[in-house]
């Protein structure tokens, strides 16, 4: 086989296209036939009601484009096998992340029931499971504890001194707060997926998620680690709340109850041993073993048999009533304390989802719609808010599970909802033994796949330094400030980094390749050729009013041309210019009148020699205050101005005709950019420089027109179609000698530039 690239050549023969002309040959649409009036809008509208209608029908409930053409025989069974199994996952999780969000864990079982029912009617996802989270619990958890707080539950034992915590009253309070953000997140969700707002998402990037989730894991960790201990810190709220619990923790480490530490270590230990085996044995087993399950069963058998509760003291989960709880109504009055949460966890919910969707559904060939995903979403945490539910996103290990056993479409979902459903019906009284040490060991090593996210730091480093600083920098914001203030300050930080991006974008002079018509980098590429006379400014990023003065800054220093003292220095040739013309005219009329015998020179002209000989100060500049006397002293200034325009003007010595400005990259262009570009049209023209546009796009060549930036000076004809298009007629304007020769096999330009082809 041939290991040599085989490279194609083609041939090209056309006229050099500024903008007016390329207007007239491709028939430019006039702004009205590309903008309907509002009058055709409506008639469209109408014509397309119905056809719409269904299509809008069908996009806003997604269940019934994929559930008639369901084949029972080709999905029944695997969509089942992928059912149970997550529904035995979710059993586990619920009831560990719901100590996460400070719940009671039953509430964790209502959360892993009714999101995914509703997620299945408008979900556009086929392989991701909707329910509990880490970070979402994480989350809940420091709303219910900043608004319920033990606190304010305290209450006197009998006729003792001593206090306790009416236990009762708490959980009945967060309940209702978990409650009110999650019915108040899912509509902000609703509203920006109505909006077709789904791009938010957009703004959460990858290093910004994988940072604010690994934070959050190390929140879930210092949450549990009451749980794994068996001590009562004290709780915290706000910023530094981390901080504080986890000093807090450490200061009642020697009051350890063993007899929990010893249930805890037992248990992670059996989980990562069991979870290892779990990994070496996958290519081999069909369905992953229950390991949590098997856990949380032993944990409840063990707890049950042996007392562990009355003879050790080891907190146990408690009473978890049988049954389904009837809907109610939100605090709405908590709404206003809440929202700030809320918007937090609808942000990160849909980061969350809408990444995994797109993962699956690229994996597997199919579109997930990102506005209905975020209406389903919503959907699911209102709906599921009214069950005393708390905020619910799909689960990579879950999700993983479901994809892997073989789930096609979301009956699976609809199989692991039953599992839950009936353990909350008839199964959950009988894990009331499991002690809680048990759960927070699950929750501990199912953060294990979070805590490997630091390896980012490493592979980042490498690749991108500033997404590197918008990792640390989410990271440490969501430590110190908490997770909702973290999150904020993390995407304002990362859009901080587009606009610094923006604002010092890479400036470049381009070169020739010979032999083709292309432009690159003179400093970064050796056979790039400097075109005579020309010089091509680029930019990497748009200007815009943020960047336009060093856009011109740059541009004066790439192009070595400083303006204001070519100006002076221009100025000043012109005026002694036309001294050398008026002496010239003085002497030519003594010599006429000598030979007529008239005197040599009158009053006046004697008065108006010495006005042109003495030259007054200007305020021009650092030169306008220099002095003339006589021929031999306008020598000497001739000879100190070409120094200052060799020395301190740089690299211009007169040579450079024409810049081109290369706009190929600049999608959208502003009122400061366009007065910017102007202003360097006029500022050019002073020195006899002109300047052309090459590369515009059609979007930035109508905002051009709508800022008035045409006028007779500048028109259509300083803007040509491409680089090669501009320095052909500018070689061919200013007379130029000299030009790559481009091989006739590879292009032909026909009759351009001075019998160049």
């Amino acid at each position: 086989m041939d290991s040599t690239r085989r490279f194609g050549k083609y041939r090209v023969e056309r006229e050099v296209l500024d903008e007016q002309r390329l207007e007239e040959v491709t028939q430019r649409k006039a702004y009205a036939e590309t903008h309907p009036s509002l009058t055709e809008c409506l008639k469209d509208s109408f014509r397309c009601t119905v056809p719409r209608l269904k299509h809008s029908v069908m996009s806003s409930l997604p269940v019934l484009y994929w559930l008639p053409k369901y084949s029972v025989w080709d999905y029944g069974m695997p969509d089942l096998i992928s059912g149970i199994s997550v529904g035995i996952m979710h059993l586990p999780q619920g009831m560990a992340y719901a100590l996460l969000a400070s719940l009671p864990p039953v509430f964790g079982l209502y959360t892993s029931l009714y999101p995914a029912f509703i997620y299945i009617f408008f979900g556009t996802s086929r392989h991701i499971s909707i329910g509990t989270f880490t970070v979402l619990s994480i989350m809940v958890g420091s709303v219910t504890e900043r608004l319920a707080p033990d606190m304010d539950f305290l209450k006197t034992n009998g006729t003792n001194i001593t206090t306790e915590v009416d236990i009762t009253a708490r959980d009945s309070y967060r309940v209702q707060v978990a409650a009110a953000t999650t019915v108040l997140g899912g509509l902000i969700q609703v509203v920006l997926g109505l909006v077709k707002f789904g791009f938010v998402g957009t703004y959460l990037s990858e290093p910004l998620v994988r940072a604010y989730t690994t934070a959050a894991a190390a929140h879930a960790v210092v949450a549990q680690l009451k749980y794994i201990f068996g001590v009562s810190p004290t709780r915290f709220s706000g910023p530094l709340s981390l901080v504080y619990t986890l000093k807090d923790v450490c200061y009642l480490l020697p009051h350890t109850h063993l007899p929990t530490l010893v249930v805890s270590a037992v248990s992670m230990a059996f989980l990562i041993a069991a979870k290892e085996l779990n990994s070496f044995l996958r290519p081999k087993l069909p369905v992953p073993i229950p390991v949590e399950l098997i856990t949380i069963v032993a944990g409840t058998l063990i707890s049950s048999y042996s007392n562990l509760n009355s003879n050790y003291t080891i907190s146990v989960v408690g009473e978890i009533p049988s049954g389904l709880s009837s809907p109610s109504v939100p605090d709405v009055s908590l709404f206003g304390e809440v929202i700030g949460d809320a918007f937090a966890l609808a942000i990160v919910g849909y980061a969350i989802s809408i990444s995994l969707g797109k993962t699956f559904a690229l994996k597997h060939g199919y579109k997930v719609d990102s506005n209905q995903e975020l209406v389903a979403l919503g959907l699911s945490n209102t709906v599921g808010g009214f069950f005393q539910c708390y905020s619910v996103c799909p689960s990579m290990s879950r999700s993983l599970i479901q994809e892997t056993t073989g789930g096609k479409t979301q009956m699976a979902g609809v199989a692991s909802a039953l599992v839950v459903l009936v353990t909350i019906l008839k199964l959950g009284p009988l894990f009331q033994e499991l002690p809680k040490a048990i759960l927070a060991a699950i929750v501990f090593v199912n953060l294990k796949g979070m805590f490997k996210q630091y390896s980012d730091v490493v592979t980042l480093w490498k690749r991108s330094k500033i997404d590197l600083v918008v990792w640390l920098v989410t990271w440490v914001s969501t430590l110190l400030f908490n997770l909702d203030l973290g999150l904020a300050a993390s995407i304002i930080f990362a859009l901080l980094t587009v606009i610094f991006r923006t604002q010092m974008p890479t400036y470049s002079v381009l070169g020739n390749v010979p032999g083709t018509e292309l432009y690159v980098d003179m400093e970064t590429h050796k056979e790039a050729r400097e075109i005579p006379g020309v010089t091509i400014f680029r930019s990497s990023a748009t200007v815009y009013f943020a960047n336009a003065e060093l856009y011109l800054e740059a541009l004066k220093e790439k192009s070595g041309l400083d303006i204001s003292k070519m100006i002076i220095y221009k100025r000043r040739q012109e005026a002694k210019q036309r001294r050398r013309e008026r002496r010239a005219e003085r002497r030519a009329k003594r010599a006429a009148k000598r030979q007529s015998g008239a005197p040599v020179l009158s009053v006046e002209e004697d008065a108006g020699h010495w006005a042109d000989t003495f030259t007054p100060r200007t305020p021009d500049g650092p030169y306008g205050d220099t002095t003339t006397l006589g021929s031999s002293s306008d020598d000497t200034l001739s000879r100190d101005l070409e120094r200052v325009s060799l020395g301190s003007l740089g690299k211009w010595t007169w040579d450079i005709h024409s810049i081109i400005i290369d706009l190929s990259t600049a999608n959208f262009i502003d009122t400061v950019a366009i007065k910017t570009v102007k202003n360097i049209f006029q500022d050019f023209s002073e020195i006899d420089v002109d300047i052309y546009l090459a590369g515009c796009q059609a979007s930035v060549v109508e905002q051009l027109e709508r800022g008035d930036f045409f006028s007779e000076s500048i028109t259509k004809r300083s803007l040509f179609a491409s680089v090669h298009d501009a320095v052909l007629y500018c070689l061919n304007h200013r007379g130029a000698t000299s030009f790559p020769r481009y091989e006739p096999s590879v292009v032909s330009i026909h009759n351009l530039c001075s019998g160049e082809s």
